[in-house]
């Protein structure tokens, strides 16, 4: 048998399962928004003193309060332009004085000697004339704050020239693949090697700069003591060849003169030669560092093969001098 529908459920269901029903507005409502209408269409009246800011209308301080309280009562009120003492204000609340701090009760049960303060409620707002000092500069000139420096800038004032110009160059010299703060790390663990040595004992045999400090003042002063091993040792000449001056073909060596940073420079490529042949003895980082103090300690002490490595060299520019004729004969080419 088919199954049997009842009237009442076929009618509820029907009545449950209709449309979604559309709410249609007015076309008029769609770009409109409510808004309070006044009586009159105009524009409000605009005020001619515009009234003060939300910042402008500030509660008075403690000190302004009790000097215009002074000025009512025709009591003495407190001096604005010094301040208040926190312990006049505390003599006159008891409940102040109780939950105050322990550092602003004393002084507070006798009257302090006129002008003498040790805390203020308020500083100075209404002085008018200031003189800003600050660290022996004055104010100087329209749109300056602070004077102008005077030029030259004194040594190490120059952001990228501020380091001694040894340490700076042996530091370009250290450096590796572009790793810079590698290199600062390995010129100061230098310094500090060579500050924390014994004083080394010079060799009469290899004299050292004419006026070289004595052995016990190098540790004290380690960029004197570095610069000291690497102009002591730094070569005054190099060999160059001039391919054909000779004749036939052959080259002819001429020495010629350095200047302060090539001197200091092809030193230092010596000390660093050596350093890299020594076996580290100890463990850590900071090995090579620690091979290139220990080489500058040698030199000064005269124990160094970088002294032999300048003497043989000096003795080939000494026997190369006579080709300088023939250079000058030639053009004086360089």
């Amino acid at each position: 048998m088919p199954p049997r529908i009842l009237p009442r459920v076929a009618t509820r269901a029907l009545q449950n399962h209709q449309g979604p029903a559309i709410r249609v507005r007015a076309p008029g409502l769609w770009s409109t928004r409510r808004r309070n209408i006044t009586q009159n269409e105009r524009p409000l009246p605009k005020s001619d003193k515009p009234g003060p800011g939300p910042n402008q209308q500030q509660l008075p301080q403690v000190s302004e309060e009790a000097a215009t309280m002074g000025k009512i009562t025709g009591e003495q009120g407190p001096e604005l332009e010094k301040g208040t003492p926190v312990q006049e204000i505390l003599r006159r609340d008891s409940d102040a004085k109780d939950k105050a701090p322990e550092v602003l009760k004393p002084g507070t049960d006798s009257a302090s000697p006129k002008g003498s303060r040790a805390y203020s409620t308020t500083a100075r707002r209404h002085q008018e004339e200031a003189m800003i000092l600050v660290a022996g500069h004055s104010l100087e000139g329209e749109g300056h704050k602070f004077g102008l420096p005077t030029l030259p800038l004194p040594a190490g004032s120059h952001l990228k020239h501020r380091e001694d110009p040894v340490v700076e160059q042996v530091t370009q010299l250290l450096m590796k693949d572009g790793k810079k703060s590698v290199a600062q790390r390995n010129m100061a663990r230098i310094l500090n090697t060579l500050r924390t040595t014994r004083p080394p004992t010079f060799n009469p045999d290899k004299p050292l700069l004419a006026n070289a400090p004595p052995a016990s003042h190098l540790p004290l002063n380690p960029i004197v003591y570095l610069t000291l091993a690497i102009d002591s040792v730094a070569p005054l000449l190099r060999i160059k060849s001039y391919r054909g001056l000779a004749g036939g073909g052959a080259a002819l060596q001429i020495p010629v003169p350095l200047a302060v940073r090539q001197r200091r420079r092809m030193a230092m490529n010596w000390i660093l030669d050596v350093a890299n042949k020594k076996v580290f003895k100890g463990s850590g980082k900071g090995g090579f560092a620690q091979k290139v103090a220990e080489e500058l300690v040698a030199i000064v002490e005269g124990r160094s093969s970088v002294w032999d490595r300048r003497g043989s060299l000096h003795k080939l520019a000494v026997g190369a001098r006579s080709n300088l004729s023939k250079l000058n004969m030639r053009g004086g080419r360089r």
